[in-house]
């Protein structure tokens, strides 16, 4: 079995099990892979970190053949450069946000919904919805956009 850190086409990032690589890509192909959160059927690979193990008392591994062993790929600086110039545009993103709009918490679709109908005067909002709550916002046609998750919201 492998396991794969996925994204939609709306940038909702999942993980999913397949037997094998071409398992994964024949679903994606027939579109049998679907977004949690949005239901989109357009979906790639995400960027994954490696899984690394701790110490302690499980059980031990088989080892890896040597033809299998992981090896070391050295990063294109190139690349290093316009990921990290890609996550300084999203940091960027995120603190503009925060800065200019209200923080609505979990009550984010419910106020969603009273700007989108008029009910409340139109201004930026930001918080929590449920996977539920975001397909049913899109539903109605409410617009609403993901912020984009940063590593250090994952610590």
């Amino acid at each position: 079995m492998i396991r794969y850190q996925l994204q939609c086409d709306k940038d909702h990032g999942f993980e999913a099990w397949f037997n094998n690589s071409a398992a994964y890509e024949k679903q994606v192909k027939r579109k049998l892979v679907v977004c949690p959160e949005c239901g989109s059927t357009k979906i790639s690979k995400a960027i994954m970190a490696p899984n690394v193990g701790v110490k302690g008392n499980k059980k031990s591994e088989p080892p890896v053949p040597a033809k299998q062993a992981a090896r070391s790929v050295p990063v294109d600086p190139k690349v290093a450069a316009a990921q990290q110039e890609i996550m300084s545009a999203i940091r960027k993103l995120r603190k503009t946000v925060e800065e200019n709009a209200e923080y609505v918490g979990p009550r984010f679709a419910e106020e969603a919904r009273k700007i989108h109908y008029k009910e409340s005067e139109e201004k930026g909002i930001y918080g929590e919805a449920s996977p539920g709550d975001v397909k049913d916002l899109l539903e109605e046609g409410v617009e609403i956009h993901p912020l984009p998750v940063l590593p250090e919201d994952q610590n």
